[in-house]
């Protein structure tokens, strides 16, 4: 048992980010292909989650560093875009509710050639299930990111009895165990969750696997920089013009 420690979880986290990293290579290239043509098409990258999991449409997106043309969905956007009364956020179950989808896809107004990541540690709940359907049905590409050993060990929330796993066309595993945790207890449970950490690692080097066939094709990658540096406002402002009203940059 990995001891209860910050030394314990360090270690712990180093092995399975090495273990992530190189057993996910295959996903991460069919998932690079599938956004750098969906990026020379014209399309843009829609990234979802809730929950914690919203942290990896926050690393896709508005990022300095990452790539322009992404866009995050969110369950605020029901308030901030819907209209809907701010007390719906209060609700903690709301992401089981199938159905947020479809408004949540309609104020995001994809057009046909943009690419949905979406990410969930269960991959079970009806919102995010219903929106992986949604984003097939629709006729886009959907890369999963998700802990396949966790989705498997649970019964789906979705009348249609799926996982996002099972909708997805391309499923990164982000290794984290059954519950999140790493670090169990001899009291019984276990601390110190870990999908935060390899859901971002799986986010930037899918980045770096765009950037390279954008690079490799002898194109110019549409990069934020930093806004905290000299000129990063005027380089941003000019790359996002070409995405208006397509990419949402709210705080």
């Amino acid at each position: 048992m990995t001891v209860t420690s910050a030394a314990g979880y360090f270690a712990a986290v180093q092995a399975l980010m090495q273990r992530v990293a190189t057993n996910q290579l295959d996903g991460l290239a069919r998932a690079a292909d599938l956004i750098a043509s969906a990026l020379r098409a014209g399309g843009i990258l829609q990234a979802f989650g809730t929950g914690h999991s919203e942290g990896v449409a926050m690393d896709f997106a508005g990022r300095a560093g990452g790539l322009v043309p992404t866009n995050r969905i969110l369950l605020r956007d029901l308030v901030v875009f819907g209209g809907a009364a701010p007390e719906i956020l209060h609700n903690e179950k709301l992401e089981r509710d199938p159905q947020i989808a479809e408004k949540l896809y309609e104020l995001a107004a994809p057009r046909p050639e943009d690419v949905f990541v979406v990410a969930s540690q269960s991959g079970i709940n009806g919102g995010v299930v219903e929106m992986a359907l949604l984003i097939k049905q629709r006729g886009h590409h959907l890369i999963a990111i998700t802990s396949v050993e966790h989705t498997e060990r649970v019964a789906p929330r979705h009348p249609s009895g799926r996982r996002l796993a099972d909708v997805a066309d391309v499923v990164l595993d982000n290794g984290a165990p059954y519950g999140d945790a790493l670090l169990s207890l001899s009291s019984g449970g276990a601390v110190c969750p870990v999908s935060s950490v390899t859901n971002a690692l799986l986010a930037q080097l899918l980045v770096a696997e765009v950037v390279r066939r954008i690079e490799a094709a002898g194109e110019v990658a549409p990069i934020y920089r930093s806004a905290s540096v000299p000129g990063g406002d005027e380089h941003n402002t000019t790359l996002e013009s070409r995405y208006a009203g397509r990419i949402r940059r709210t705080a």
